[in-house]
């Protein structure tokens, strides 16, 4: 079997499209959390995500409900209170339905947001060989969080962060994503360029701040 990976859409309906457009055949898609917040098309990612996607639920999509959490983060309160207002009932009620966990492949795959353990904790590619006293019996763990690409075995287990479709924080701007063949425990890792400006006008048209938008060429 092969998985088609992504995590942190973060809103980027631009990024989201490109992304599966060059996607390879897969037998199934998967999404580790975040497909809201920062940017500005939340509505048209969701539905995109819950037709066609197995997907937990991110710290904004938890959030949704709460933006005044990340008041000290201008940038990420104002995406949740945009996604908020953009959002109706049935949306939002599927974001709040999201489970913080869930398993595939009769459990060979686990797929978490953050840390397995210590939700909304995040995972640097340093620090993947810590992972080790919180693995089950998974034969591969799909996290995300950290907007950074990488994966590594750990004590027999292939961890995968697919890194972010719709703001990459490894300095690489390109829209990240991974395949996985749980049964051969391998992965690749992609990345794909998409049209930056394009969000970033779409970012000044709904009014958020412009950081949201500049980040995004910097891959930070």
């Amino acid at each position: 079997m092969r998985i088609g990976v992504i995590s942190d859409i973060h809103a980027n309906r631009v990024a989201l499209d490109v992304v599966l457009e060059a996607m390879p055949p897969v037998d199934r898609l998967v999404c580790a959390g975040d497909v809201v917040g920062y940017n500005p098309q939340p509505a048209a990612c969701v539905e995109i995500v819950r037709g066609e996607m197995t997907c937990v639920q991110g710290n904004h999509d938890r959030a949704i409900e709460t933006p005044e959490r990340y008041r000290s983060n201008e940038s990420a309160y104002e995406g949740l209170q945009y996604a908020a207002d953009q959002l109706d009932s049935d949306q939002r009620e599927w974001l709040q339905s999201l489970v913080p966990a869930t398993t595939l492949c009769d459990g060979q795959v686990r797929i978490v947001h953050s840390h397995p353990t210590h939700r909304g904790q995040y995972v640097w590619p340093s620090e993947f060989p810590a992972l080790e006293p919180h693995l089950e019996s998974e034969d591969v763990l799909i996290l995300g969080h950290t907007h950074v690409q990488h994966h590594e075995m750990v004590d027999g287990t292939l961890v995968v962060n697919p890194g972010s479709v719709g703001q990459p924080r490894d300095r690489d701007p390109r829209a990240a994503f991974a395949v996985i063949d749980p049964d051969a425990q391998t992965v690749e890792e992609h990345r794909v360029s998409y049209d930056i400006e394009r969000v970033q006008a779409a970012i000044e048209a709904a009014g958020l701040p412009s950081w949201t938008g500049s980040r995004l060429e910097r891959g930070r």
